[in-house]
């Protein structure tokens, strides 16, 4: 079932090369409440203290250390044996993911820093390392609970509260060596078009502006079979392809489309030569689809999507944020489904790229959204900004993602109601995002108070199915800001208006069981049965009302005291889920 090239546990699937080196596992780990290590320069002498498991932070009991509470700089060492260093050769050292500011040395000397959550970023390290020895990776990390940098649900005071959950500090994703060419393909941005039978191909290169005679081979496989081959001059940027001849591999035209019933993915192969010796290959794939909206409806491949969405914060009990393993990963996508949904509302968090390999794979649609900051100024605004557009390159190939979400209820934009310049910001990034990727729908303030956005989403928690058909009875109220939300939030923001977008309940439901601690929407429930008659109204109602073009419920799995999942925090299903998947349809 795996494509690709697929490696397990490899932490960038849709960008694969043959030498790697994981340094996922043990480290040295240290607390710098003090803020003392540059000042006695801990990159060189890295003090006594005490090992983490990395990927996973130091307030998991994963990391084996476990300490809930706040601190805000923290220092990781390595020692990484690196190979004598083949001729023509550099090492790229890849960190997934770090919250939030890094800076990083190589054998006491610093080699570069990032700054964000939730974007990946890799340094050159290769002048800096003894190849053939054992080399020093030290890393310090500068965390803090402002709440003008992109946090998503990590809380920002000692304690957890309302939907608010323990923060994360330091490398939370995966930490890998690469080994790859000076000359060498940097990326591949893949744009399908299947109204045209064509995927477009944009090339980035390193170090090819020093070297003559270079071409990309580039060769689409389906199912084993070989679909296109070409060659081309590497100073031409981008080539696309007829895709015609799919017909010949995989049948017909429509069963080659990626869908949820049908996520065919074609393996592509791109390498760079120079007279006939290669440089540098690169294992990827890619999925022909489309997703468009028309006539108040959302489309994918030209036919209505009806969205069955379920939010999934992507938290477990033992490492938080990092998933546990990757099965674990499959296991929510294939839960989601077994529950009935088509796709995920990925909740305030830029997920593990190997989830969304697995949901390119098994065909889970999802909505790909960004961690918010909970202040307004310039220095929050241009924070989201950088890191909002390194995380739309790095997620933009993955056929699964449907949608674009970089706000939600207003967090970080809490005047947007009123406000011009919160407005005005929210529109720079639809732009922005559009500008990038023309081709999927953004959604500009999930929930309500939208401003410019291709989908408008509602967030209604009532209870009962009889008061939701009552009050989206008149779609106009609703539209027209006569209904409001959530103690008088609406539909629209002031200046911005209704223009035919498709409508979807993008949260309702989350319901939980009766708790002495946790909780959940509305009145808890006393019993299994109690559970599946408010859910059976609640789901039911929404699928009738026929102006509605999908629904997403909160939530798949409990997060710490939020128990308001379809599952428990360790994954246990609350009520069958065949019941569940019966409700849906």
């Amino acid at each position: 079932m795996a494509v690709g090239a697929y490696r397990k546990n490899y932490p960038r699937p849709q960008f694969v090369r043959e030498e790697w080196l994981d340094l996922n596992g043990e480290w040295d780990f240290c607390f710098d409440d003090g803020h003392l290590g540059e000042r006695e320069r801990w990159h060189s002498n890295f003090p006594a203290g005490l090992k983490i498991e990395v990927p996973f932070t130091y307030e998991t009991a994963a990391s084996g250390i476990g300490i809930p509470e706040f601190h805000s700089r923290v220092w990781y060492r390595r020692k990484v044996a690196v190979p004598r260093q083949p001729a023509g050769k550099r090492t790229i050292l890849h960190f997934q993911g770090v919250d939030y500011k890094a800076k990083c040395w190589v054998n006491g000397t610093f080699v570069g820093e990032h700054e964000g959550a939730y974007a990946a970023f890799s340094f050159d390290i290769t002048p800096y390392l003894a190849y053939g020895e054992e080399n020093d990776l030290v890393l310090e990390v500068e965390d803090s609970q402002s709440c003008t940098q992109p946090r998503g649900k990590q809380r920002w005071v000692d304690d957890n509260f309302e939907c608010f959950y323990v923060q994360t500090t330091g490398i939370w994703q995966s930490v890998w060596l690469e080994y790859v060419h000076e000359v060498r393909i940097d990326s591949v941005k893949m744009t399908p078009d299947i109204d045209r039978h064509t995927i477009r191909f944009d090339f980035q290169l390193t170090g090819a502006e020093r070297r003559e005679g270079l071409t990309l081979d580039t060769r689409i496989t389906l199912n084993g079979r070989q679909v296109a081959q070409l060659n081309l001059s590497a100073d031409r940027a981008w080539v696309t392809v007829e895709v015609n001849v799919f017909h010949e591999a995989g049948g017909p035209w429509k069963q080659s489309l990626w869908s949820p019933q049908h996520p065919n993915l074609f393996d592509v192969e791109f390498g760079l030569l120079q007279s006939g010796e290669e440089l540098d290959r690169v294992y990827s794939y890619f999925g022909m689809r489309k997703i468009s909206i028309e006539n108040g409806q959302i489309l994918l491949n030209n036919a209505p999507l009806y969205q069955k969405l379920i939010l999934d914060q992507g938290y477990w009990p033992d490492s938080h944020l990092t998933p546990p393993s990757e099965e674990a990963l499959i296991e929510d996508i294939d839960s989601a489904f077994a529950l009935g949904y088509n796709g995920v509302r990925k909740h305030m968090k830029i997920e593990d790229a190997r989830f969304l390999y697995w949901c390119d794979v098994k065909g889970m649609l999802v909505w790909s959204e960004m961690g918010a900051a909970f202040e307004f100024n310039d220095r929050a605004a241009a924070s989201f900004t950088r890191e909002w557009l390194e995380i739309l390159p790095q997620q933009y190939n993955h056929p699964c993602i449907v949608t674009w979400v970089p706000f939600n209820e207003s967090w970080g934009i809490s005047t947007i109601a009123r406000d011009v310049r919160q407005q005005r910001f929210t529109e720079s990034i639809y732009h922005l995002t559009k500008a990038f990727d023309p081709y999927r729908p953004v959604i500009t303030n999930d929930g309500w108070e939208h401003t410019v956005s291709d989908i408008l989403t509602l967030h209604d928690y009532v209870e009962s199915g009889e008061e939701f058909l009552e009050r989206y009875r008149d779609k106009d109220a609703i539209v027209n800001n006569e209904i409001s939300f959530n103690n008088s939030r609406y539909a629209f923001a002031e200046g911005y208006r209704y223009t035919g977008q498709p409508i979807i309940v993008s949260e309702f439901g989350g319901i939980a069981f009766r708790s002495a601690s946790g909780w959940g929407y509305g009145n808890q429930v006393g019993s299994e049965q109690d559970f599946i008659e408010r859910f059976r109204g609640i789901t039911r109602a929404i699928r009738s009302i026929p102006y509605l073009a999908g629904y997403c419920y909160t939530q798949l799995a409990d997060v710490q005291q939020e128990v308001n999942g379809l599952l428990t925090e360790d994954r246990r299903p609350k009520i069958p889920a065949e019941v569940v998947r019966e409700i849906n349809g």
